[in-house]
């Protein structure tokens, strides 16, 4: 009989790139996976700004890791087809030709026969004339000539058809079933983990791409209040009214500024690559962002509910796995049980040119074996088995805890943005009103320089804290969305 081997799975994940034609709005209704050629542009230009949840979508179409969950649930379907058909009765053509040179000659030499004549009964008694010394010597004798015998093989065949049907293994063949099941279910199972952190990454690249954006808008707001700053203050200096120190002071202010917008400026090309790396776009795609608001709206959260969350699915079938594979150690030293038959036909193996086989045989076997013996091995086995059970259980329990872990800091740091979002716009408003009464107050002449380029420092950095808090804040919804088994 047959033995059948555990089930293993694979799960790894990559980023597949992907193509898109420059002359055609890239829609969320349009989206097609195509391939990058070498023959396309490494640069592509989007004309219509693109969604957050356009990205989404375009990230889960061409990302590779979804690819391979996708293969793995493929692979697993097959596999249960493969090990289902262990139920069925197997059916095999089997032929068998021998060409050889070999042969058999053998001599048989002349010698006399004694003869039997039938009695009164019509038995056959020996023809015996009389007897010397207890040796009988018969009336006739026949005499054998002898003969050559000349057995040639070569030429001979068999053909035939084979059935093997197995009775009873032990639960291997229904343990090694579950499994393939188990597989299956797990490889869907991970497509769908896959998926949420696909979209987590996506959210992750958007909302950068966004943050540095704004950022970059805020450096060139503080650039051109340090231009008009400068122009006034150059004014001023011209027709005597401030010392030069005040112009070198705006000067070395309008010098970082210009640093500030070097740095965003790297900053959103990075960003925007990034993204396109994600989406499936190639590197150097021209694309933006819809307009957008970078606080989110004020909603109630869902309640967290585990049992959506894949990992726990993945948990749970893995100490069912481990079952399936104590059965399947313990099946290996049950008694097995299976029949076959066998219909064949033979042909060839010549005596004296004559031909011994043509004809056809059926043959039935009953196969049964009973392991006695084996050292232990089987029990060892099986203990083996159990034990990476009780590890599959502590595991779950352990990474359980640990997700309720994260549901719970996913939750406060949830809040906590939302608290930073108040509090950075409250900063902000306040930033603001104190630049307008500190340049009032230095057009009026009653505000030093010193104390305007502090208030336009504080309201720059106001307003990055507010942009900041605004995407930390969305990129908080989403993972707690996802820790809660509600992202999709």
């Amino acid at each position: 009989m047959k033995h059948y081997n555990t089930i293993y799975m694979i799960i790894a994940g990559m980023l597949v790139t992907v193509s898109l034609s420059a002359q055609q709005p890239l829609r969320l209704s349009e989206q097609q996976p195509l391939s990058l050629s070498a023959q396309q542009p490494l640069s592509l230009s989007v004309q219509e700004p693109l969604t957050l949840e356009e990205c989404r979508s375009m990230a889960l179409t061409n990302n590779k890791q979804i690819a391979v969950a996708e293969q793995q649930v493929e692979k697993a379907g097959y596999g249960v087809k493969s090990y289902r058909a262990n139920f069925l009765p197997k059916i095999s053509v089997t032929g068998n030709y021998l060409l050889t040179t070999a042969s058999m000659e053998r001599e048989i030499p002349s010698f006399h026969l004694p003869t039997y004549v039938p009695d009164a009964t019509g038995q056959l008694v020996p023809n015996i004339l009389t007897t010397v010394d207890g040796v009988p010597i018969f009336k006739e004798y026949a005499f054998f000539p002898g003969m050559e015998l000349n057995l040639k093989p070569n030429g001979t065949y068999l053909a035939g058809v084979r059935l093997e049907q197995p009775i009873y293994t032990g639960g291997k063949i229904t343990s090694a079933y579950r499994m393939a099941l188990l597989g299956e279910e797990m490889a869907r199972l991970n497509r769908q983990k896959t998926e949420a952190e696909v979209i987590l990454q996506a959210d992750e690249a958007y909302w950068t791409y966004v943050r540095v954006l704004e950022l970059k808008k805020v450096a060139e707001a503080y650039k051109e209040m340090l231009d008009q700053l400068g122009t006034d203050v150059t004014n001023a200096y011209e027709a005597g009214m401030v010392p030069r120190n005040d112009l070198l002071r705006v000067e070395v202010k309008r010098n970082e500024v210009e640093l500030q917008l070097l740095k965003a400026d790297n900053g959103v090309r990075l960003a925007r690559m990034n993204l396109c790396h994600v989406i499936g776009l190639p590197l150097n795609s021209e694309i933006t962002v819809a307009p957008h608001t970078t606080a989110p709206q004020e909603e109630a959260l869902p309640l967290p509910d585990l049992a959506l969350r894949p990992e726990v699915g993945l948990l749970m079938h893995q100490v069912e796995l481990k079952e399936e594979q104590v059965k399947l150690a313990r099946s290996e030293f049950l008694p097995q049980v299976g029949i076959g038959g066998n219909f064949s036909y033979a042909n060839g193996l010549k005596l004296n040119d004559n031909k011994l086989l043509d004809n056809t045989a059926f043959s039935a076997v009953v196969s049964v074996q009973v392991p006695i013996f084996h050292w232990g091995e089987g029990k060892n086995r099986v203990r083996s088995a159990m034990a990476e059970k009780r590890m599959a259980q502590l595991q779950q329990e352990e990474l359980t805890g640990m997700m309720e872990l994260e549901v719970q800091q996913a939750l406060q740091n949830y809040q906590e943005s939302l608290a930073a979002i108040q509090l950075t716009n409250r900063s902000l408003s306040q930033a603001e009103e104190n630049l307008r009464e500190s340049r009032d107050r230095y057009d009026a002449g009653m505000e030093t320089l010193s104390n305007l380029l502090e208030a336009q420092a504080m309201w720059q950095q106001a307003k990055s804290e507010s942009v900041e808090a605004g995407c930390n804040a969305q990129l908080a919804e989403t993972r707690y969305y996802k820790a809660a088994g509600k992202l999709k």
